[in-house]
């Protein structure tokens, strides 16, 4: 397979995925088999032979994934859980993991529900403090968990500090990152000192709210990336040809798509930042946000989510997210049509969101239209 190479975002999502040498076809098909000949003289190890272990569709995306972030390589799941669970998976029982406070609330339930019964140790820590990251490291860390910005409460941590900070302290500890809400498109935590990069490919990867999947791009080809891909064939949580076939096109057009869910989020929020019945907005393209600096430095525009609290209670939030015509009401983000949601009553008991709180993916419709949708939803 042949790879172009460019150092241009727009040309390597278009370009970037290999073609098979002995195929024409502009558009990779599609590889729906789950089993491969063997040759005469048996199985060899080079090459596929069942859908679990590859497959040419999901090597295609795994391939054009690791060369977005300039990774060494990729891993593709069959949910952006199960690509988080392979990370975890990948530490020995009785390891430390450090986790951001504010995190999506999918991975801290995953890690007291499930790895703690692997018996995997973890603080969570304000990672916007450095700090309190070198104060939270013991001798048995060895992964520092990262969202940023973080879910819901856009929270900016930075990746090159927390990556020296690591390295300092012991070479053993790895940085990870939830890439999933700037995207490779706006954020490259490889490049800024990280280990590992995450997507839910449901997300901005997708893009169109109609493929369930996700990634873990490893930055070098080390006894880490060697267990999660361990992981993935032998779990068997793997991404299916089609969905594979899926994101390899949807993600052709993350980067106009992304440039177009930043401006729009960028006018929505000065909107919100003047409204009187909004009392909080959280976006880093905000300058009075308290991140604002280090998102302008570590990413190429602050993306399309931003989190806002209003007058009133839980339930005055829920009335305004119901009232909207052009807005959805649902759990997700980063597809072309806008969604948003009371965010506090999606997450599990243990929710530290604050109850008046609505999270917004904003997406490629009208601004305009958008805007006269949250204003006539405030009242």
């Amino acid at each position: 397979m042949k790879n172009h190479k460019s150092s241009n975002f727009d040309t390597k999502v278009i370009h970037g995925a290999p073609r098979h040498p002995n195929l024409t076809d502009v558009v990779a098909p599609i590889h729906p088999t789950t089993i491969f000949n063997h040759p005469e003289t048996g199985m060899d190890a080079s090459q596929d032979h069942y859908i679990r272990s590859d497959n040419p569709n999901r090597r295609q995306l795994e391939e054009l994934c690791t060369g977005l972030e300039d990774g060494s390589q990729a891993a593709a799941f069959a949910s952006g859980m199960a690509a988080i669970a392979a990370v975890f998976q990948a530490l020995e029982p009785g390891d430390h993991l450090i986790l951001p406070q504010d995190v999506y609330h999918g991975t801290r339930t995953l890690v007291k529900k499930i790895m703690h019964r692997w018996n995997l140790q973890f603080d969570e820590v304000d990672t916007t403090d450095l700090e309190r990251v070198r104060q939270s490291i013991t001798q048995k860390t060895r992964l520092i968990w990262l969202e940023t910005p973080s879910n819901p409460m856009l929270h900016i941590t930075d990746i090159s500090a927390i990556a020296e900070l690591a390295r300092e302290l012991d070479s053993g500890i790895q940085v990870a990152v939830d890439n999933t809400w700037p995207s490779p498109a706006l954020q490259q935590p490889l490049n800024l000192g990280a280990d590992i990069s995450v997507h839910s490919a449901t997300k901005y990867l997708g893009g169109h709210s109609d493929i369930l999947g996700g990634v873990v791009i490893n930055k070098q080809s080390d006894e880490m990336a060697g267990r999660i891909r361990d992981f993935q064939q032998q779990a068997g949580g793997v991404l299916s040809p089609h969905d594979s076939w899926m994101l390899v096109r949807s993600i052709k057009t993350l980067g106009w798509r992304m440039k177009g869910h930043c401006l729009n989020a960028r006018k929505i929020a000065g909107f919100l930042s003047d409204h009187p019945k909004v009392t909080k907005v959280y976006y880093p393209g905000l300058k009075d946000h308290h991140g604002h600096d280090i998102a302008q430095k570590q990413m190429s525009d602050f993306g399309g989510m931003i989190s806002f609290e209003i007058y009133g209670s839980a339930e005055d939030a829920l009335r305004m997210v119901a009232k909207a015509k052009i807005i959805t009401s649902a759990t997700s983000l980063g597809g072309v049509e806008s969604i948003w949601e009371h965010r506090r009553s999606s997450e599990s008991d243990d929710s530290q969101t604050p109850e008046a709180l609505i999270r917004l993916s904003v997406g490629l419709e009208d601004v305009d239209d958008l805007i006269e949708d949250i204003s006539m939803a405030l009242g």
